[in-house]
């Protein structure tokens, strides 16, 4: 299926749990950087959620994916954008009950800004490995993306590790971006999750974020990667244990 968003289709997944009611919490579920819906993370952690009675709709955000827009033009906010876009969609659709955001990565950190601006509309928050270091990076030209550069004068082009091209505007939006008011603009609960060993988000950004939320709890994955490459069992577990309280609660 596809949502459009601003004249861009956005590639989306819903999936339902085999015993579904007629009222289902849904869980939205964002990628990160280069990434797409299928990676094999956001897969397992969907059929996680699903088997807890959620729906699940993992999408492939602008430029990545099956969706429209190219790589080289994306911009953290244009994701946000599209995630503003779904979560408008969801609340609309006449089975959902509960609406909850997933993000990994630059997901995640685009995620933390959508939930800043949706608070009354999210019944909880899943953040897997955030990427709240960009937009410092992107302020200070430093590893950027594997790119290095003055930021006073962003170049037109970036090229990212694996030799992508990103147009400089990429640059330009992060350098705008405060996570800070969208972590206090949330109120709600959230899971944050990280590997110990993750090489690609440093650990402090994590136990910032946690501590700055007012519900937050922080799972450490131990000796695992940024995408959960070793201890995946662990991390559907934490989901579970998590999303299963909320749902609870929520009776």
């Amino acid at each position: 299926m596809y949502i459009m968003d601003d004249g861009i289709r956005i590639h989306a997944a819903l999936e339902l749990p085999e015993a579904g009611k007629e009222k289902l919490p849904l869980v939205i579920v964002l990628h990160g950087f280069t990434g797409h819906m299928d990676e094999v993370q956001l897969v397992a952690l969907a059929e996680t959620m699903r088997s807890l009675g959620c729906a699940t709709l993992r999408l492939d955000l602008y430029g990545h994916g099956q969706s429209g827009g190219s790589f080289r033009e994306h911009t953290i906010l244009k994701w946000v954008n599209n995630a503003l876009r779904v979560i408008d969609c969801a609340r609309g659709l006449d089975f959902v009950e509960g609406l909850y955001l997933c993000g990994h990565s630059q997901g995640g950190l685009t995620a933390m800004l959508a939930a800043g601006m949706k608070a009354d509309a999210l019944d909880g928050l899943l953040l897997l490995s955030p990427a709240t270091m960009i937009p410092d990076l992107a302020r200070a030209g430093v590893d950027l993306a594997g790119s290095s550069f003055d930021p006073r004068h962003v170049p037109e082009t970036l090229s990212t590790w694996d030799g992508l091209i990103l147009d400089g505007n990429y640059a330009r939006v992060a350098q705008t971006i405060r996570v800070e008011p969208a972590i206090d603009a949330y109120d709600g609960p959230v899971l944050l999750l990280q590997g110990t060993a993750d090489e690609t988000v440093p650990r402090a950004c994590a136990e910032q974020a946690a501590a700055r939320y007012r519900d937050c709890e922080l799972i450490w994955l131990p000796e695992d990667d940024h995408c959960y490459n070793f201890q995946l069992p662990l991390a559907r577990k934490a989901v579970a244990d998590w999303l299963g309280r909320q749902l609870r609660r929520r009776g």
